[in-house]
């Protein structure tokens, strides 16, 4: 069974706005995370916009379409099991996107 996404956004003291997500980004929700993201992007006012997706381990076309459409101006924090799909998507060369330690 798939487990089920969970989204949190968090505005800190410094500015930046954080979208954690948990769980896995398919096509049952990704809906959810397209408007959350959409989301947290428009409302930032120009605040650096954290994606945190450490406790993801699946994400699939559909997510990495929406991380596409907003790569330009977020930041994004993977699980390393995430990482090599998103090398050769190519969305690792167009946007900032990095492992989590």
């Amino acid at each position: 069974m798939a487990a089920p996404l969970r989204i949190d956004i968090d505005s800190r003291g410094d500015g930046t706005v954080v979208l954690t997500a948990t769980g896995e980004i398919d096509l049952s929700n990704i809906n959810v995370f397209t408007e959350a993201l959409s989301a947290a992007a428009r409302d930032n006012d120009g605040a650096s916009l954290t994606v945190d997706l450490r406790g993801v381990e699946y994400l699939d076309s559909g997510a990495i379409n929406v991380l596409f459409a907003h790569a330009d101006r977020i930041h994004v924090i993977v699980n390393p099991i995430l990482m090599p799909v998103l090398r050769i998507s190519g969305l690792a060369d167009v946007g900032s996107v990095e492992a989590a330690s």
